[in-house]
């Protein structure tokens, strides 16, 4: 690093005294001169609220540093349209039994959420959820209030937090130029281009789902015609296949898959034409961004051993000569946690960028009334605490 054993004594105890790190004696070694101790994650360090809010779903996680998971729950949601109050309401009772269960005394230093939206990175305003019902949401900030939180509440779209989270620990590990193709009920992607990600002039890039394919095809939800997530979304493979008129949704989906694990010719028509579209649209961002690697999650993940051929066969034919010999095409290695570790690796990135943002632990994290949260730390530390907790605040 360039720096002194001093200074690196100095910065070690300070990522120890706020429960970053442990030291531990190394083992002996046969070289001359004084051993150095070995600096480790503490696995009871500073631990984030990780959120993932999905059309049917809702999912919370209390994370710690690596990725790892301490405690988690969630819970299946009806397919409809939901206020944000109404999400909160859920969230709060999702929430407050799982802090309260945890069982440990960790400190969560910040909250993220994901979101199937259009998310301002810089305050978590939603300015748009299509698939949620929702547009303008202030939601970092009524989360924030509604659980009485005295740390940082931070938000993003989940394709991007599905990137951020495969790039760091999953597929995308080591690849300056890699794309995640996430998808639930609708699509999108996040893009990383020379080791950085994406994000547009604020937050917004990566919408591929509304990449226009198809001059004559349907309406979307969005309100243009033609958009890719009308030939690849959930509702797309749906609309091939005589599913049960009650059955909509993640019930449909298991359905539609399990007829195709036992070779039902309908449901592998489906599959196979959102194949063809998918390869007609993975062709593009290929032709476009020239990466090393594309990973394909949530529900591409699920359907990726149907659409695999398709999807290679599209990219040899039709990608340009000089791209298509350089990229390959991968399930999502994190599976269906890809969102929700990537809402933790957002929440954690203003600390690993500057530790002094989380303060020394004064009291462990409990559950206050009906859900409440109250942070391992006081408010005071976060508001009044120095130039360094306010910032965080």
């Amino acid at each position: 690093m360039g720096v002194n054993r001093s200074t690196v004594g100095s910065l070690v105890s300070e990522l120890s005294d706020r429960g970053f790190v442990c030291e531990r004696a190394p083992a002996s070694q046969m070289v001359p001169g004084r051993p150095s101790p070995v600096v480790e994650p503490r696995e009871d360090g500073p631990t984030v609220l990780a959120i993932e809010i999905a059309t049917d779903t809702l999912g919370a996680a209390v994370v710690g540093l690596g990725g790892s998971i301490a405690s988690r729950t969630g819970v299946d949601r009806a397919r409809a349209w939901r206020t944000p109050a109404e999400t909160l309401d859920e969230l709060v009772a999702l929430v407050g039994p799982m802090i309260a269960d945890c069982g440990r005394s960790e400190s969560i230093c910040a909250v993220g959420i994901s979101v199937p939206g259009l998310v301002r990175r810089r305050d978590g305003f939603v300015h748009i959820a299509p698939n949620l019902g929702w547009r303008d949401v202030p939601l970092a900030e009524l989360v924030q209030d509604r659980l009485g939180l005295v740390v940082p509440v931070l938000s993003g779209n989940d394709a991007d937090l599905a990137t951020l989270a495969e790039h760091t620990r999953g597929a995308g590990v080591g690849l300056s130029d890699f794309i995640c193709l996430w998808g639930e009920a609708g699509v999108g992607a996040g893009i990383v281009a020379g080791g950085r990600q994406l994000s547009g002039a604020a937050g917004y890039a990566g919408e591929v789902g509304h990449l226009p394919v198809n001059p004559d095809g349907r309406e979307c939800h969005c309100g243009a015609r033609g958009c890719w997530e009308t030939e690849v979304g959930e509702e797309a493979l749906l609309r091939h296949v005589r599913s049960r008129a009650a059955d909509s949704g993640r019930v449909a989906l298991e359905y539609l898959l399990a007829d195709a694990d036992r070779g039902d010719a309908e449901a592998l028509g489906a599959i196979a034409e959102v194949g063809r579209w998918l390869g007609v649209g993975l062709v593009g961002l290929v032709n476009i961004f020239n990466p090393s690697g594309i990973a394909m999650g949530g529900l591409y993940g699920r359907l990726y051993p149907y659409v695999r051929d398709a999807v290679t066969t599209a990219i040899a034919e039709r990608a340009i000569r000089a791209s298509r010999g350089l990229v390959t095409v991968t399930p999502a290695a994190l599976g269906a946690d890809s969102a929700l570790l990537g809402a933790a690796e957002l929440a954690f990135a203003p600390s690993i960028a500057d530790p002094t943002r989380v303060p020394r632990p004064a009291r462990p994290l409990r559950a206050g009334p009906s859900g409440t949260v109250v942070g391992g730390h006081t408010a005071e530390q976060y508001q009044g605490g120095g130039a360094a907790a306010q910032r965080s605040a």
